[in-house]
């Protein structure tokens, strides 16, 4: 990804926090010599303490999608993070001589992946999953017939992700006067399209404000 330094974001907690908020994620990789992506929700599985674990993902895909049969077999796949957004009008700028651009937060998580196959693991995958967007539907699930419970997990690959390498960019018009961030600032936050106005809120933050 092309990050001007103005726009690079290297710190991994924070980058961490933005992945955990945004977690509906886009997996790439090779398929049959093709790039090939998958939109999947994900699980960030943070280091403990101070170890040098890394971060990690889980996810799992249909087994009828052939993404998965050559995942484990690449050095390396990429996962793409990506947040608000939103259209930036020169009116905003002081200076007549502007143009319009798009700000966006995007984060490209690197790593090698492997797949889930014990059904204690996977059951763990997925409870992690159901934790993360609908705590209360767990119940739900163990309480489903066994042979109901064992189609589905049949019918689906599992797979981690082990990051190696983080690439962070929130381009939020950090290269601009501070007169122009505060009306881009203000022009987002204000706006009814409550992503648009997130994206003013990571501004908000990037300012000190």
């Amino acid at each position: 990804m092309y990050i001007p330094n103005a726009t690079r974001v290297d710190d991994q907690a924070q980058l961490l926090a933005f992945m955990q908020a945004h977690s509906f994620a886009t997996l790439v990789s090779l398929v049959n010599g093709q790039l090939f992506a998958t939109h999947l929700p994900l699980t960030i599985v943070a280091p403990t303490g101070d170890t040098d674990e890394p971060i990690r993902l889980h996810g799992h895909v249909a087994k009828a999608n052939p993404h998965w049969q050559e995942l484990a077999t690449q050095s390396e796949v990429l996962v793409i993070f990506q947040g608000p957004h939103a259209y930036i009008s020169p009116a905003l700028y002081e200076k007549r001589e502007s143009v319009p651009t798009w700000n966006y937060i995007a984060v490209h998580a690197y790593g090698a992946a492997r797949l889930i196959q014990d059904e204690a693991s996977l059951l763990s995958v997925l409870a992690d999953l159901i934790a993360v967007n609908d705590p209360a539907y767990q119940a739900q699930w163990d309480s489903l017939p066994d042979k109901f419970r064992h189609g589905l997990l049949n019918g689906i690959v599992a797979f981690e992700i082990n990051v190696t390498r983080l690439e962070g960019k929130f381009k939020l018009g950090q290269n601009r006067p501070l007169g122009d961030q505060t009306r881009m600032l203000d022009a987002l936050s204000a706006h009814a399209d409550t992503t648009i106005a997130t994206l003013g809120h990571y501004m908000q933050e990037g300012l000190g404000s």
